[in-house]
């Protein structure tokens, strides 16, 4: 009687539902087709490696007024969770960005409740250098939404992961509530996420800091965002091109290519060392 009343306590996933969805936003207004097929080859491979699906929406696909273009990452992530209603994880990454190492598990890696707990960056102040708002110190594994990494300026949202579930949208639609986008933050949405993890409590409770290279690692040299500390090595899991949408002097595709020629050597060989 209860369970007819109540539902079950359990949800019943449809077998074959992916655990982890990746999602990397295309822009194609922006970028080559050959650049494009290349980002969701890398991503594709990954995904196969592990029983993961991806999703590779178009910037255009999304309805942001005025604001900047980099805006259509939020909207991207909720019609993820529409098109995969049961998964558990979502794995948003930049398309300026290639996963170098697909031998990594995420839930193994990552996600696991003790594993997590491990890798904590706990009583860290939310925006470096010197932010009040601290993450907690005793945050629980299983109470973890979002696991985000932070540089030498401040929250990054190139890469992060999102647990599926009523707080996930809510922390969405606030990220992309209008009043943040009218705002005309300088870093568009990476300011209005600082500004929403600093002062809404019920988002930093839920929120993981873990060290950058688990998630993050740079292809360029940036003093101001960490340095050479935070330079892609080899067996980091991804390498990001960061900023270079963003510098008329750089070329995202021209960096992306040692990184793809390596990434594709490294297929070759079957990436055995791990």
């Amino acid at each position: 009687m209860i369970s007819r009343l109540f539902g079950s306590s359990e949800e019943r996933i449809p077998p074959g539902t992916p655990e982890v969805v990746l999602v990397t936003l295309i822009d194609d207004t922006a970028m080559s087709k050959e650049y494009i097929g290349k980002i969701q080859e890398n991503r594709r491979y990954y995904a196969s490696k592990h029983g993961y699906a991806t999703f590779f929406p178009n910037v255009t696909d999304y309805k942001f007024g005025d604001s900047p273009r980099s805006w259509a990452l939020v909207p991207a992530v909720r019609h993820a969770m529409t098109v995969y209603p049961h998964s558990t994880y979502f794995f948003a990454l930049s398309p300026h960005a290639l996963i170098m190492n697909p031998s990594i598990n995420l839930r193994s890696r990552i996600l696991e409740k003790k594993k997590l707990e491990s890798l904590l960056l706990k009583d860290k102040p939310v925006v470096p250098p010197d932010s009040v708002i601290k993450t907690f110190g005793n945050l629980k594994g299983d109470r973890v939404d979002l696991v985000l990494t932070q540089d030498g300026e401040g929250l990054c949202q190139g890469s992060f992961i999102l647990k599926r579930g009523d707080w996930a949208k809510f922390f969405l639609d606030t990220w992309f509530d209008p009043l943040y986008r009218s705002y005309n933050f300088q870093k568009a949405e990476g300011h209005a996420l600082e500004h929403i993890v600093q002062w809404h409590p019920t988002i930093l409770t839920k929120l993981a800091l873990v060290p950058q290279r688990l998630l993050n690692s740079y292809g360029v040299d940036i003093a101001s965002r960490g340095g050479k500390e935070v330079m892609y090595k080899d067996g980091d899991f991804v390498v990001r091109l960061v900023g270079c949408d963003l510098d008329q002097n750089r070329n995202c595709e021209k960096e992306f290519e040692p990184y793809y020629e390596k990434w594709k050597h490294g297929v070759g060989k079957g990436f055995r060392a791990g």
